[in-house]
């Protein structure tokens, strides 16, 4: 291996834009982008372009020529489609960096998971919120046990997506590829909800689709409960109108609040707790940066996370079993918006419609 780790994206749609702008700018000393593939060939090329690099429209044929060339490969293709594209790149040896959702099932994620693993390689899957310097402010006041006592947690996505955002590729909206706000959009900050307040037993959720002509929904609400006894509230839109407003999260204790705001969770909005310590007057001042897109900062300070847990052995926060925890409760929302009826948590699914192609 060379001094850089050297990564493959596969899939150049709208996200892929993210990585594009993060490997073309100086924030990487250590990564590099090799190769770009795409059934479109005009999408796959004008990334290539862009950076000097191959473009292909066969990622097996991709692999099969640079294999040498690749340390990592980004599977950025359409949600429902990660798990056999996964499948058939693990064989190749290669860490995996997987966009959200990591799958739209648990037999998909499981699936993964067992490949990975067989394979020998690490399975990253994208959870770029978690590496927020506030959302990382906030866990450490958690570990702390700076909130005694858990009360409540409340994430809020009030996002703006028009009809002509669905209208741009076939599979957005759909059952089989894709999901609705919760699986799509809100799946980071579900991911974050239950990454601060421990493990959901059940779900109750609602969702339908008020603004968009899709198969899903665009605007949903779930209420969770966790095994610590607190409380969970999402409120998830793709209908907010005329533009972005939030993606917030809120975590209430016996002993303290805070509440992160802006587009993507990276703005402090309230740090306050019964028993402050020294720099807590500081944190406001230091995280109140919104960032200019609903992306947020989280993309860098990830792929600079996976390419120390490479090259270095550190410890992946988000590996394919941590992936799947945020995917399990996904999954419990829409089971519940199938059958108007709260769900535990923990014996699998049974009526989500996610990856159901009838």
């Amino acid at each position: 291996m060379t001094n850089k780790l050297r990564f493959a994206l596969v899939g150049c749609g709208r996200i892929a834009q993210r990585y594009s702008d993060i490997f073309a700018s100086d924030h990487l000393a250590n990564g590099q982008l090799v190769a770009a593939c795409d059934l479109v060939a005009a999408r796959a090329e004008k990334l290539a372009t862009r950076h000097g690099i191959p473009a292909y429209t066969d990622f097996h044929k991709m692999m099969n020529e640079r294999r040498d060339e690749i340390d990592v490969v980004c599977v950025l293709t359409e949600s429902g489609r990660h798990a056999q594209h996964a499948a058939e790149l693990a064989p190749y040896g290669k860490h995996l960096i997987v966009e959200k959702p990591m799958a739209l099932t648990l037999e998909d994620a499981d699936m993964m998971i067992g490949k990975c693993a067989a394979a020998g390689i690490k399975l990253f899957i994208v959870k770029q919120n978690r590496y927020n310097v506030p959302v990382r402010k906030l866990r450490e006041a958690l570990d702390e046990g700076r909130f005694g006592k858990l009360v409540m947690g409340t994430t809020r996505v009030r996002w703006c997506r028009r009809q002509d955002y669905y209208d741009q590729a076939s599979w957005r909206g759909t059952w089989a590829l894709d999901g609705g706000v919760f699986a799509n959009q809100a799946s980071h900050h579900v991911d974050l909800l239950q990454w601060c307040m421990g493990r959901p037993t059940s779900v109750f959720a609602r969702g339908r689709a008020a603004l968009a002509k899709i198969q899903t929904e665009d605007t949903g609400a779930a209420i969770i409960n966790f095994e610590n006894g607190a409380i969970g509230i999402v409120e998830a839109t793709t209908a907010t109108r005329p533009a972005d407003l939030e993606g917030s999260l809120s975590v209430l204790g016996e002993k303290g609040t805070v509440e992160i705001g802006g587009f993507a969770a990276n703005k402090i909005k309230t740090w306050s707790f019964e028993n402050p310590v020294a720099g807590d007057e500081e944190v406001i001042a230091r995280f109140y940066e919104n960032p200019p897109s609903v992306y947020g900062f989280g993309h860098i300070a990830y792929l600079q996370h996976v390419i120390d847990a490479v090259m270095n052995e550190a410890p992946s926060l988000v590996d394919g079993l941590e992936g799947r925890k945020s995917l399990e409760l996904v999954t419990a929302i829409y089971e519940s918006m199938a059958t108007g009826l709260p769900v535990m948590i923990g014996f699998g699914e049974r009526q989500s419609l996610l990856g159901r192609t009838s």
